[in-house]
C-alpha cells in the first residue's frame, strides 16, 4: 500500500516509503483474527490502527479484547456511523466514550489511536481517542474509568480479536486495516505514530 494513498487528492509525490502487510475484511466471509494474551499491564497501553472503510451503516469492530462474554474492551464503528468505546466489567460499564462525529467517507483512511492509563489524575487523560492527528474531545456520551482500574488488556487468559466481536457472530468488520500497533504499558499520543512525507 503505497503512502500516498493517505495523502489528499491531486499529489503528486512519489512515495519513498510502503506499508507492508495490510488486511482486506470482508463481512460477507465473517473476517477476523485472533490472539491469546499473555499477563501484562491492565491499566495503560496504546492502540493504533489505520483502517478504511467498505461498507457504511452497520456494528464493525475494530479491536475487542476479552476474558469473557462480559468483561472486555471493544471499539468499533457503530450502525449510525460513529465510532464507540466501551470496557465492561462483569457486565458493568467502567468507561465509555461515543463520537459526535460520524465516520462515513469510503475512500479516506482514518487513522485511530486510543490511549489508555486510568491512573492519571484527571479523568479524561485516563482514556483519550485521536482521529486522523486530532484528538477527538466532542463526544455525544462519555464516562471515563475510575483511577487505576483495570482495562481489561493483557489479562492472563485474554483472547484479543481484530475485525469482529468476541462472541463469534457479528459485528464483523469490512474494509481495509493496516499498520495495527498495540503498545503494552505506555500511553502515547497520535503524533508519537507514521512517517512524515517533507514533500507533502
Amino acid at each position: 500500500m503505497p503512502i500516498n494513498n493517505f495523502l489528499l487528492p491531486g499529489a503528486k509525490v512519489t512515495p519513498a516509503y510502503e506499508v507492508a502487510n495490510s488486511c482486506r475484511f470482508n463481512d460477507g466471509d465473517s473476517p477476523h483474527m485472533t490472539k491469546s494474551s499473555s499477563a501484562g499491564v491492565n491499566d495503560k497501553g496504546t492502540l493504533s490502527v489505520w483502517v478504511k472503510r467498505g461498507v457504511l451503516g452497520t456494528d464493525q469492530n475494530i479491536y475487542n479484547p476479552y476474558t469473557s462474554s462480559n468483561t472486555l474492551l471493544h471499539i468499533y464503528f457503530a450502525s449510525d456511523n460513529t465510532l464507540k468505546l466501551y470496557v465492561y466489567d462483569g457486565g458493568s460499564t467502567i468507561a465509555h466514550l461515543v463520537t459526535d462525529a460520524e465516520y462515513r467517507d469510503c475512500s479516506a483512511w482514518y487513522h485511530i489511536v486510543l490511549a489508555i492509563d486510568s491512573d492519571q489524575g484527571t479523568a479524561a487523560n485516563r482514556m483519550k481517542l485521536y482521529v486522523n492527528g486530532t484528538q477527538v474531545t466532542s463526544f455525544s456520551s462519555s464516562g471515563y474509568p475510575s483511577s487505576g482500574a483495570d482495562m481489561q488488556i493483557n489479562n492472563s487468559g485474554t483472547t484479543e480479536v481484530i475485525g469482529r466481536y468476541q462472541d463469534g457472530t457479528q459485528k464483523y468488520f469490512d474494509g481495509y486495516m493496516a499498520e495495527f500497533v498495540w503498545i503494552d504499558g505506555t500511553q502515547y499520543a497520535a503524533s508519537d505514530f507514521g512517517e512524515f512525507d517533507e514533500d507533502s
